[in-house]
């Protein structure tokens, strides 16, 4: 079951509402295995701090930087971009979360009974010939995917946002249908993480109470589920 936090980004509230969980932004650190099927220490240490946070404890902060921020302030003039262009209308919503404490998500927006939104604003010139040129969106579709799956959404309009470029240009959108393969595959790679979460906060606990714990399991090696998603055709674009 879905549950809503409409909280102001960074209060005590929003932050209580994430604590624990595994979230949107991190799926896909959820899914680096090195070669012979372990986790990578950065998926790792990500299901270590989470199950601190399910301890009762506090994470490091992640840091912010300026392309981030920027990005965030640019989201609203993205959303009115893309209303403006598509005739749609974008319903802002906050972080939704699973009340069994494991998964949550924020997206930039709902459109209609069956769309989302994710906005991204192309700070770099890497990134912005990746996506827009070369309709690379690997680094986005484990969110998104997840989004469609805890939302129960067909499809989301990616948009890619230029600010710097000329009014013109500024807009791009690509239209990703949701793959339920690929959904499928996702979930069955966050329910593996979930477990890893899982042992480790049974080991911190543990090993803070006194009782001993087997230490987490390697998973068995295995081949990494990379279903494929067609590249979807521009909507709009420079």
């Amino acid at each position: 079951m879905i549950e809503w936090s409409y909280a102001p980004q960074g209060t005590d509230e929003w932050l209580n509402a994430r604590r624990g969980r595994i979230t949107g932004s991190q799926f896909k650190v959820t899914r680096d295995r090195l070669k012979n099927g372990e986790y990578t220490s950065k998926a790792k240490l990500y299901a270590m701090d989470t199950a601190r946070e399910r301890c009762g404890g506090k994470a490091a902060d992640v840091y912010v930087n300026s392309a981030m921020r920027f990005g965030t302030e640019q989201e609203p003039l993205a959303r009115v971009a893309y209303e403006d262009a598509t005739g749609l209308l974008v319903e802002e919503v906050g972080f939704a979360f699973t009340t069994d404490g494991k998964f949550g998500v924020s997206v930039d927006g709902l459109v209609d009974a069956d769309g989302m939104v994710e906005i991204k604003t192309m700070v770099s010139s890497d990134t912005l010939f990746r996506a827009v040129v070369e309709g690379d969106h690997s680094e986005y579709i484990n969110q998104i995917n997840g989004a469609m799956w805890l939302l129960n959404r067909k499809w989301c309009d990616l948009i890619l946002w230029a600010p710097d470029l000329p009014a013109e240009l500024r807009l791009t959108v690509r239209r990703i249908h949701r793959d339920d393969n690929a959904v499928d595959a996702l979930v069955d790679d966050l329910m593996a993480f979930d477990r890893l979460v899982g042992q480790y906060e049974a080991q911190l606990r543990g090993a803070i109470t006194g009782r001993a714990v087997a230490p987490a399991p390697a998973p068995a090696a295995a081949a990494k589920a990379t279903a494929s998603t067609p590249i979807p055709a521009d909507i709009f674009g420079g």
